[in-house]
This record gives structure tokens, C-alpha cells and sequence, in this order.
């Protein structure tokens, strides 16, 4: 996959220097996309935003695929989707951004040939934590979102309804407890939705390496479509 960085709102491009902090409400993000995007111009592609934990935070944008799917991107793996990424600043934290990453995603949609029906979500740890916040935001947004080792601050799930979820926590977490993706999972259950749990025994908060490295996680990613 061949990648590229951006800011998002592009506007804001030009109040960035290298190695400064951030601006507030502003995002430096990367874009993985596949070896074949321009073979065919009428093809449409799935995208995923992927949201990186909090020792990712900061203006070194490489940092930001540290881990995941940007990590596999960089070291030769090729899937089929436009991959993004954005960093948050160190000041941040994703809960706070997610206006930012919606006008990101508008931006990445006019710029790419993107499918707005196959649009995913994922993220780890912190990043797991604005998962189900930004899904929770928006929920017309996304096919299927894969939040990992995350939570819900003071939020009901019930947005969620419609929305196909997997879910990934180790029950040896001493980070982020179990507990906190248990309550959602329960919630989202009470309801009806298409939720699936992953509880990995005796793993503590590294959940998501497991997780990025099975091909059968990317294969569910990729299966949904929005219908409304």
C-alpha cells in the first residue's frame, strides 16, 4: 500500500509547522491506499478509520502507526480498503475530536473514491474509547465498527442499534477493565443489535494484536454495508 499525509480541515494546512504542537481542532492523518486504487476509475472503495491508543498521541504522525493496521500497512500488507489514519495531538484525546473526525472523513470521501456504504471503524485502547463514542455521535455514518479495549464515558449504546459491532477486550486488562466493554456489550444486547464479543483469557490491555493480525476480523469489516 502506498501512503500519503494530510491535514484535516485542509484549510488548516497552512498553520502547520514541523514538530510543533497541533492546532486545536485540527488533525494530522495519514492515508494507506491500495496498490490498485487507480487500475480501475470507476471502483469505489471500502475506507477504515482506525484511531490510535494514548502513547500515540503527539506531531510525530509516524507514531501513529505504531500499532494496527497502519503498523501491517507499512511493513508490505495489502488490503483492500483505503486505510486512514489521524493522529490525535498530545494535548487530546478522541472523545474530544470527533467533529474534527467528521469533517475529516467528509474530506476524505470528496478527495477518494470512497464507498459511503462500507465505511468502518476501529480503534484500541483510547482509540477503542472514541470508537463507540464516534459511532455513538454518529451512527449513520459507519457499516461496522470493531471497537478493542475501550468504553463508554457517561454514554448510553443505544444509538448503536443498527450498527454491527465486534467487540475485543482481554479479561487480564489492568488498564482498562473488561468490565467497562461488559456493560456495552450487555446494553447492546438488551436492545437487539448485531453485537459480537471477543474475551480473550489471560490477556491484559494488549488486545489488539491478536485481533489486527487475524484476517477474519478484516473479512467481518468488510462483509457490511450501511442500509440507511
Amino acid at each position: 500500500m502506498r501512503s500519503s499525509r494530510h491535514v484535516a480541515p485542509a484549510l488548516r494546512s497552512s498553520d502547520l509547522r514541523h514538530d510543533e504542537p497541533t492546532p486545536a481542532d485540527t488533525l494530522r492523518y495519514l492515508i494507506h491506499l491500495p496498490d490498485d486504487y487507480d487500475a480501475d476509475p470507476d471502483r469505489r472503495w471500502p475506507l477504515v478509520l482506525f484511531l490510535h491508543g494514548a502513547g500515540e498521541r503527539g506531531s510525530d504522525l509516524d507514531l501513529a502507526a505504531l500499532h494496527g493496521p497502519p503498523k501491517l500497512a507499512d511493513a508490505g500488507h495489502e488490503f483492500p480498503f483505503v486505510l486512514v489514519t489521524p493522529q490525535c495531538s498530545e494535548s487530546s484525546q478522541w472523545v474530544t475530536e470527533l467533529s474534527t473526525l467528521s469533517v475529516l472523513l467528509d474530506e476524505v470521501v470528496a478527495a477518494h473514491r470512497i464507498d459511503p456504504a462500507r465505511i468502518s471503524l476501529t480503534g484500541l485502547s483510547m482509540g477503542g474509547f472514541g470508537t463507540w463514542s464516534m459511532a455513538v455521535r454518529y451512527p449513520d455514518r459507519f457499516a461496522a465498527i470493531a471497537p478493542i479495549c475501550g468504553g463508554l464515558w457517561l454514554q448510553s449504546a443505544a444509538p448503536l442499534q443498527g450498527v454491527p459491532v465486534w467487540a475485543f477486550h482481554g479479561d487480564a486488562d489492568d488498564v482498562v477493565p473488561i468490565s467497562a466493554t461488559e456493560q456495552i456489550v450487555t446494553e447492546l444486547r438488551s436492545l437487539g443489535t448485531d453485537v459480537r464479543f471477543t474475551r480473550y483469557a489471560g490477556v491484559g490491555h494488549d488486545s489488539w494484536t491478536e485481533t489486527y493480525e487475524n484476517p477474519e476480523f478484516y473479512d467481518w469489516l468488510l462483509s457490511h454495508r450501511r442500509l440507511r
